[in-house]
C-alpha cells in the first residue's frame, strides 16, 4: 500500500513541509489565554464521572491490548471505536483515509475541538506475561510471521480518548461548541494522518480551532505529564538501500564482487555522516535497523537489503542527510566496482516534526499544574521519536501533544537509582499502569476540552 520513489527524484519531496518553525500551527486566530479558573472544583467532577466508568475502560482497554491490529488492517479497532461514539451520540463517519473515524457532537455556539487517538499495533511478539497479553501472530506487508502488540500504548490512548467522550457528554451543561474526536489509523507507519486529510477531515466536517493528543511515556511516572512548547518530535524518514554486487562461489571471492562486504562498508561510511557532517549543535539521527542478504554459508549473493530509520529537527538537516546518504552509497558502490545501489526513500511513510503551539501548551499546562501539581508537570526538550500528529498543525491549526505517564513511580525511582532499566516504547515489555494511567489520562484529556470549550 506504500509508494516508493527514488530518493534524489526532487528536492521539492524533501523541503515539502519545509515551514518556518515559528509560524506552524499559529494561523487560527487569537492565542489562548492562560486561564486564571480554580479547577479543584472541575477536576473534582471529572474524577466522579470516571470513577463511574472505571470499571467499563478497564474492560475495554484489556480487550484492545489482547486484539492488536497491524496499520492500515484496523478493521475491528475502527469499527470499535466507532462503536463507542455513536454510543454518546456523536455523528460518525468511518472509512475516513481508509479506516480512519471521525465523530462530531455539535453543543452550540463555541470553539471546534479535535481530539486524536491512533488505532495500530506494531510487528512484535509480546513477553509481558500480562493475563490479557496478546497472542495474535499475522503476516506482516512482507510476508512475514509476526507477533501483534501495542508495544506503543495506542491501546490505552483510545481507551482515554473513549473515557473523554464519556465524560465530556456527560457534563454537557458545562462546555460549549463542537467536538471532532477522531481514531486515526496507521501512525506507525506515518501514513494515517496524511490519508485523512487528503480525504477531506478539515474541509467535510468542521475545521477546528484547536487540535489535541496525548501519547504514553514509559519513562514517567502515572500521574505525571511531559510536554515541550514548539519542537517536540522529529521528523522521520523511512529509507531502502539495495546494494548490488556480482554473486558467486564462497571460495572464489575473487570472481565476484561481494555485496555484504560492500554493505558493511556503506553501513560505516553512514556513521560519518552525523560525526563529521552535520554540526555539532544539531540533532540528527542515521541508524540502520535491517541487513538481509544471502542464503547459504558458501554462496556470495548478488544484493544485500538496507533499512533506514533518518531523524532530524531542521528541515535544511534533513536535506543535506538525505542527500548524503544517496552520496556515500554511490561512492562506496563505485570504489568496488561494483553496479549503482538503488537509494530509496517512502514517501508515504514521511512523518513531518510536530510543533506544538506554545500558547495552546501553556494553556493547557496551566490547568494540568493546578490539578496534579507543578512537580509532575515537566517541560522537556525535543526528542528524536515520530508522530504523524504534526501533519495537523501543518495545516494551520495550533496543536498540543504531551506524554503521559504511565510507570509505576518505585519502578521509575528505581531505574533513576541504577537498578533495572525502564522498558521503552515498542519494546515486547512495555506496558502502562492500566488503572491509573486510564484515570490520569482521562482526566487531563477531559480537563484540556473543558479548558478551551467551557463555560465562565
Amino acid at each position: 500500500m506504500r509508494r516508493l520513489l527514488p530518493l534524489c527524484i526532487s528536492l521539492a519531496v524533501f523541503m515539502h513541509f519545509s515551514l518556518p518553525p515559528g509560524n506552524v500551527g499559529q494561523a487560527a486566530g487569537p492565542p489562548p489565554q492562560t486561564s486564571k479558573q480554580d479547577w479543584s472544583k472541575a477536576a473534582t467532577l471529572v474524577r466522579e464521572k470516571i470513577d463511574a466508568e472505571i470499571e467499563s475502560l478497564q474492560a475495554l482497554y484489556q480487550h484492545l491490548h489482547a486484539n492488536p491490529e497491524l496499520a492500515f488492517e484496523e478493521f475491528k479497532t475502527s469499527a470499535r471505536m466507532a462503536k463507542e461514539l455513536t454510543a454518546l451520540g456523536f455523528q460518525v463517519t468511518g472509512n475516513i483515509g481508509g479506516l480512519g473515524v471521525v465523530g462530531v457532537l455539535k453543543n452550540g455556539a463555541g470553539p471546534t475541538i479535535l481530539v486524536r487517538t491512533d488505532m495500530d499495533a506494531l510487528p512484535v511478539t509480546e513477553k509481558t506475561g500480562l493475563p490479557y497479553a496478546s497472542k495474535l501472530r499475522t503476516r506482516d506487508k512482507e510476508g512475514n510471521d509476526v507477533g501483534v502488540m501495542h508495544a506503543c500504548g495506542h491501546d490505552m490512548h483510545m481507551t482515554c480518548w473513549v473515557g473523554a467522550a464519556r465524560v465530556l457528554t456527560q457534563l454537557k451543561d458545562r462546555w460549549q461548541g463542537t467536538l471532532v474526536f477522531i481514531a486515526q489509523p496507521a501512525e506507525e507507519v506515518g501514513g494515517g494522518a496524511r490519508r485523512m486529510l487528503e480525504d477531506g477531515l478539515f474541509k467535510r466536517f468542521p475545521r477546528p480551532d484547536f487540535c489535541l493528543a496525548l501519547h504514553c511515556d514509559s519513562k514517567t511516572p502515572h500521574g505525571h505529564v511531559a510536554y515541550n512548547e514548539g519542537l517536540l518530535l522529529a521528523n522521520v524518514d523511512t529509507i531502502d538501500i539495495t546494494v548490488r554486487g556480482k554473486g558467486g562461489h564462497g571460495s572464489a571471492p575473487h570472481t565476484t564482487i561481494d555485496p555484504i562486504v560492500l554493505a558493511a562498508r556503506i553501513i560505516l561510511d553512514l556513521q560519518t555522516i552525523v560525526s563529521r557532517e552535520v554540526d555539532p549543535t544539531d540533532a540528527a539521527v542515521v541508524t540502520v535497523g535491517s541487513i538481509h542478504g544471502g542464503t547459504k554459508h558458501n554462496i556470495i549473493p548478488a544484493e544485500v537489503k538496507l533499512q533506514l530509520t533518518v531523524r532530524t529537527l531542521k528541515d535544511s538537516v534533513r536535506k543535506h542527510v538525505l542527500e548524503a546518504i544517496v552520496r556515500l552509497a554511490k561512492a562506496a558502490a563505485e570504489g568496488a566496482r561494483a553496479p549503482e545501489p538503488t537509494v530509496r526513500i517512502e514517501v508515504d511513510d514521511f512523518t513531518p516534526a510536530v510543533f506544538n503551539n506554545a500558547e495552546l501548551a501553556k494553556k493547557t499546562t496551566g490547568v494540568f499544574r493546578q490539578v496534579l501539581g507543578e512537580g509532575k508537570v515537566h517541560n522537556i526538550g525535543p526528542i528524536m521519536g515520530g508522530e504523524d500528529f504534526g501533519r495537523y498543525g501543518r495545516e494551520g491549526v495550533p496543536i498540543f501533544l504531551y506524554f503521559l505517564g504511565t510507570m509505576k513511580p518505585e519502578q521509575v525511582k528505581a531505574a533513576k537509582e541504577g537498578g533495572p532499566p525502564l522498558p521503552s516504547l515498542h519494546s515486547d515489555f512495555y506496558y502502562p499502569e492500566m488503572t491509573p494511567s486510564i484515570r490520569s489520562g482521562v482526566l487531563m484529556m477531559s480537563l484540556a476540552v473543558l479548558n478551551l470549550a467551557g463555560k465562565d
